[in-house]
C-alpha cells in the first residue's frame, strides 16, 4: 500500500469489510450518507455503478486526499431489481421469486479520488441459481438469517448451501463485493495488501 495515501472503505456493509479484511488491505470505515438512486427505468447495470459513485462521492468531498471505495449491490429477475426487503413478508414474496431460479447479482464498484481527480468503475454479474425448497423451507432459512438488511432477502454466505443450488462467476460478488475486479482496480491505485 502506498505509504502517503488513506483508503476509506464507504461502506458500513460487514461483508464487505470482512471481505478487505481477508484479503489484507489496510482501510478505515465511513459509510456513506448518500441517498440512492431507485429508478426502475435505468438498467440495473447502471443503477449499481450510479449509487456505487454517488457514495464514494459523498465521502470523498469529506475525505478529498483518501481513496474511496463506494459499492452497491443488487439481486435482479425478469429485469426487476430486487434491494433490501421492508419486512418478513416482502421477504418471503421476494426469494419466493427467486427460488427454483437463476438471477442475476449485480454490484456496482467505484473507487474515487477526488483531489486526484480519478474515479475508475465496474460493475461485476455473478449468476446464482437457487434450489427449489417449499415455502416452509423458504421460511425456516429466514429462521437462521436476518433477511432485511440483505438484497434479495438472502445471504450466500449465511447458510447459503441450503438455498443455492449453483453459482457462476464471482462468489464474493455475491456476499457483497467482488474481490477479484475490485484488488485489479485498487493496483491501479497502487493500494496492496499488506
Amino acid at each position: 500500500m502506498s505509504q502517503n495515501q488513506a483508503f476509506i472503505l464507504g461502506s458500513g456493509s460487514p461483508r464487505r469489510r470482512d471481505l478487505l479484511n481477508e484479503a489484507c488491505y489496510r482501510f478505515t470505515i465511513e459509510p456513506s450518507t448518500a441517498e440512492e438512486l431507485h429508478d426502475s427505468r435505468m438498467n440495473v447495470q447502471d443503477l449499481t455503478q450510479t449509487n456505487a459513485r454517488l457514495k464514494a462521492q459523498e465521502v470523498a468531498a469529506r475525505f478529498p486526499d483518501a481513496l474511496v471505495l463506494g459499492a452497491d449491490t443488487l439481486v435482479t429477475i425478469d429485469g426487476q431489481a430486487l434491494g433490501k426487503p421492508a419486512d418478513r413478508k416482502q421477504a418471503l414474496e421476494m426469494i419466493q421469486q427467486l427460488n427454483g431460479r437463476t438471477h442475476q447479482v449485480m454490484t456496482g464498484v467505484c473507487l474515487m479520488h477526488k483531489n486526484n481527480g480519478r474515479c475508475l468503475s465496474h460493475c461485476e454479474v455473478t449468476d446464482v441459481s437457487f434450489k427449489t425448497l417449499s415455502k416452509q423451507e423458504l421460511q425456516n432459512y429466514h429462521d437462521l438469517i436476518n433477511p432485511l438488511d440483505k438484497a434479495g432477502a438472502y445471504a450466500a454466505q449465511e447458510h447459503g448451501e441450503v438455498i443455492i443450488q449453483q453459482t457462476t462467476g464471482s462468489w464474493t460478488n455475491v456476499v457483497g463485493l467482488p474481490m477479484e475486479v475490485t484488488q485489479t482496480m485498487l493496483a491501479e491505485f497502487s493500494i496492496f495488501p499488506a
